[in-house]
């Protein structure tokens, strides 16, 4: 699953065509497609001890096989279906446990492995608070294998979980499409189930349809029959052995497009009129499959590979790994040429890389239990950006490591943080798990671990991984174990230390002394902490790598025991995490940080990048001095790379909120940024030029964005001067930089102005664009164009979904006012919200805020709202306010006197 970490503001923005029809099963393990076999694998795994996992249902019962048959009425948003389950029984039991949510049952019956009818009239018992039903038949179910059968009715939801409906308009009215998410635990509102991951099993799927729709599944479809009346049924041929939570089915009023690659049919699926837009998607995906066939060494074993496009969005997820049916939100998915830029044509691909390497990561090998989604998402995540390395070197992806090991450090540097792996009781809790720890940490961590052992090392333990342990599920250590009797050497310790304890290890680069021609670097480890900065550090044994800079001279050693040294064989600055693959903070002795300092412009910019993150969260905690990181900055020289300056521009409007409250110094502050990136922004420029890099568009958008929140005049000024052309001349409002403009305006826009764009948004058809424009209504500076989309927000006019996100907007700006709104309003809020969301949507409205108040209230909300087992989110933005008051105390003085001391 890829994570939902865009805001449509920011953005601004069934079953496919028929597959070929499969021939009868031919053999048991066996379907049959046109000029194929496709080999249904079995599981050769080692044998799981099922009474050792987690779970929450009783043990001694799990399925082998389901059958399941709906028709959804998509008008009056219900469906009715029918199961037939193949169970296997381990041990006596009085009755039949299983999940099921929303829910209601009729024609409950039990037959042994001879058909025969087991037992009296089943007797149904619903249990709500544990998502269950109970089928006890009058006397006790002995070891065995039986079929367990049934009809029931569902509900069809308007938000992404269990099966679930999406409107969007078309130019003859509206049109409304259904889909499937069942991640984490949402398969029990679609079919009465084991929904949890190591339940794992086969699946046959029909459904029946409007004529003039389509359907999609995870497998081809094997059969279709007109039924009359305008209907038809479609069945899809037998799934591989999978968890429920991949299970996929949408139906809709779409177009399919394929290729062939790799003896593989991929696809991309999209509403009628649309599927065009999807064609980057589709061709990339077919490299990155080639591109890991050949990593796994595991070949895709299902006979296609869909992308399928929904309108709308979710506050959880953006992109689902279905095997075989990938679930993506348009704007991760489409490219609209009068819309979407070159930062819209990264994030598809890299949506298209992270889902297509669940198939394998998740799909193929699954963890047992949450507590281990690890193993899904953080490795999903470094292989997305290991296909960038591989397919689109020029975006020079090796930059995003570092971005994203900030990005982890941010929350694990926090008392409030919790291990990579970690242990998980209940729904709510699987549902919070989804997280910066286990995304982001967990693919920094891997990288470094890599980086340790070695790539060939490294990739001959994952293939040695995926081939043990396919059609099964897995834990962490399974993992290790794979790598350390690849690598020969061992790694399992240092694993165990990053995975199983939370915290960022801090590297003190001590000293560094120059003698016969060689450098010792004396290191010495500790903890970053941001909001407890005197507690005793945890131990962990960290791999680090030095290097000279502006020479090939690289050093490695494993700090242990919090001390270590290494030798270089040359003299020269310093450069300590070089590459910046490691999972740590580097502090630079008083000694050692002034000849880093002067010799800044030898160093790489990819470790300059690194150096400067390093030092402006060193100032933040109070372990390094303000003026460090602000001279540094003021010293880089104004041909470094633009990645040098995006972390420039980035952490100084940080340091520009601690003199918020003091006008004079604020202009100031403002003043001589805004004087630094100048020549940065002339540099680049408003329009792009013949021949230059792709990547830099990226750039050029971000500093314009930089500039006009600096509030410079010329900056501001350009962007209405283009808007008010953007209906009479095109090439004053670019696709590249539409949203830009239409962005810039609307956080400055007066009531005129938000009544145009709001006009824009009613009249406009494209989904994912009116979804851009709605966005962009929610994030107005001004107070009462805030309240008029918070107002907004809670009618139809936006689309429901849009609804939550618009919310958050607001709440950027107003975090206040946005949470009471939603208190104010928490029915109608929570119909908008997906409802794996809702313990982490609420404390994220006042994540921005300064005011200790609102922590009050988050904790009197979440007392009435929020299940004690889910206050994770809620104790660590609570923990994160307090934080932002302490560091605002201590750090002002020392930025004033910085400004104070620079020249008028």
């Amino acid at each position: 699953m890829k994570r939902s970490l865009i805001s449509l503001a920011v953005l601004t923005l069934s079953a496919g065509m028929a597959m070929p029809v499969l021939a009868e099963v031919a053999k048991k393990n066996t379907a049959q497609v046109p000029g194929k076999m496709v080999t249904r694998h079995t599981n050769s795994a080692p044998a799981i001890d099922f009474n050792k996992v987690t779970s929450q249902l009783p043990r001694g019962v799990r399925p082998l096989h389901y059958d399941i048959s709906v028709t959804p009425n998509a008008t009056d948003a219900k469906f009715s279906g029918k199961a037939s389950i193949k169970i296997e029984v381990s041990k006596t039991s009085p009755s039949i446990t299983l999940h099921a949510l929303d829910m209601t049952f009729k024609n409950v019956s039990l037959k042994d492995s001879k058909g025969r009818s087991f037992g009296a009239e089943a007797k149904v018992t619903i249990d709500e608070k544990a998502q269950t039903v109970s089928f006890s038949f009058g006397k006790d179910i002995v070891k065995g294998s039986y079929s367990l059968s049934m009809d029931y009715d569902g509900l069809i939801g308007t938000q992404a979980t269990g099966l679930f409906s999406l409107d969007y308009d078309v130019e003859s009215g509206k049109k409304r499409a259904l889909f499937t998410q069942f991640e984490n635990s949402e398969a029990r509102r679609f079919m009465p189930s084991w929904d949890e991951p190591v339940f794992k099993a086969t699946f046959d799927l029909d459904v029946t349809i409007p004529s003039d729709q389509l359907a999609v599944s995870n497998m081809p479809v094997l059969n279709k029959k007109d039924m009359g009346n305008g209907k038809t049924w479609v069945k899809f041929a037998t799934s591989p052995k999978m968890s429920t939570y991949l299970l996929f089915l949408s139906v809709g009023d779409f177009e399919r497009t394929t290729l062939q690659a790799e003896g593989v049919e991929i696809g991309v699926v999209a509403k009628r009129g649309s599927v065009e837009q999807a064609r980057y998607a589709l061709e990339e995906s077919a490299k990155v499959l080639k591109e890991f066939n050949d990593y796994f060494g595991v070949r895709y074993p299902l006979p296609k590979l869909d992308n399928i496009a929904a309108p709308g969005q979710s506050q959880f997820f953006s992109a689902m790994e279905n095997w075989g049916a990938i679930f993506t939100f348009e704007y991760s998915l489409l490219l609209d040429p009068k819309f979407s830029t070159q930062g819209d044509k990264e994030r598809v691909f890299v949506t298209a890389a992270h889902e297509t390497a669940h198939q394998w990561f998740g799909d193929l090998v699954t963890m047992q239990w949450w507590d281990d989604l690890w193993l899904n998402e953080g490795f999903a995540s470094w292989m997305e950006n290991r296909a960038m390395s591989k397919l689109h070197p020029e975006w020079l992806p090796e930059f995003n490591a570092i971005g994203v090991r900030e990005a982890a450090m941010a929350p694990d540097s926090m008392k409030s943080s919790h291990p990579i792996v970690q242990r998980i009781e209940t729904v709510e809790q699987a549902s919070q798990a989804f997280d910066t720890i286990t995304y982001q940490k967990g693919e920094a961590v891997i990288r470094m671990l890599e980086n340790y052992v070695g790539s060939d090392a490294w990739r001959d333990g994952v293939r040695a991984y995926m081939k043990k342990h396919a059609y099964s599920n897995t834990v962490t250590n399974d993992f290790f174990d794979s790598i350390e009797k690849a690598a020969k050497k061992p790694i399992k310790s240092i694993a165990k230390d990053f995975t199983q304890q939370p915290g960022v290890p801090l590297i003190l680069v001590e000293d560094v002394s120059c003698k016969d021609g060689k450098t010792r670097i004396s290191l010495k480890q500790g903890e970053f902490s941001r909001d407890e900065p005197n507690r005793t550090a945890r131990a962990w044994q960290v791999p680090v790598v030095a290097q000279i800079a502006g020479t090939k001279v690289i050093g490695r050693t494993l700090v242990t025991g919090g001390k270590g040294t290494l030798m270089l064989p040359a003299c020269g600055t310093v450069v300590v995490n070089a590459g910046q693959n490691g999972y740590y903070r580097t502090l630079y002795g008083d000694k050692v940080f002034p000849q880093l300092a002067n010799q800044f412009a030898q160093v790489s910019a990819i470790d300059q990048v690194g150096i400067l993150s390093d030092s402006y969260a060193m100032a933040i905690a109070g372990q390094q001095t303000v003026a460090d990181f602000l001279n540094l900055a003021k010293s880089t020289p104004n041909d470094a790379t633009p990645h040098v300056w995006s972390t420039i521009a980035s952490r100084i409007s940080g340091f520009i909120a601690f003199v918020k409250d003091d006008a004079e110094r604020k202009a100031k502050f403002q003043a001589i940024t805004r004087a630094k990136l100048k020549p940065y922004m002339d540099r680049l420029g408003w329009e792009a030029k013949p021949g230059e890099a792709e990547y830099l568009a990226n750039f050029r958008e971000e500093i314009i964005g930089v500039m006009s929140g600096l509030e410079d005049t010329a900056t501001l000024a350009e962007a209405q001067r283009r808007f008010k052309l953007i209906d009479s001349d095109p090439t004053a409002v670019p696709p590249a930089l539409r949203r830009l403009i239409l962005s810039i305006v609307a956080r400055n826009a007066d009531e005129a102005t938000w009544n145009d764009l709001r006009q824009r948004a009613q009249k406009e058809k494209s989904a994912m664009i009116k979804d851009s424009l709605y966005g962009l209504l929610a994030i107005a500076k001004d107070k009462k164009l805030a309240q008029r989309a918070l107002d907004l927000a809670l009618t139809d006019e936006p689309g429901i979904t849009n609804s939550a996100s618009m919310i958050r907007s607001v709440a950027g700006e107003n975090p206040e006012m946005a949470f009471d709104f939603s208190v104010a309003n928490l029915e109608a809020v929570n119909k908008r919200v997906d409802a794996t969301s809702r313990s982490r949507f609420y404390p994220g409205l006042i994540e921005s805020s300064s005011d200790l108040k609102l922590v009050a209230k988050l904790n009197a909300f979440a007392a009435n709202n929020i299940d004690p087992s889910a206050r994770g989110e809620v104790d660590r933005v609570a923990g994160s306010i307090k934080n932002r008051v302490r560091i605002a105390n201590e750090r002002a003085p020392a930025v004033k006197a910085w400004l104070d001391a620079q020249e008028k």
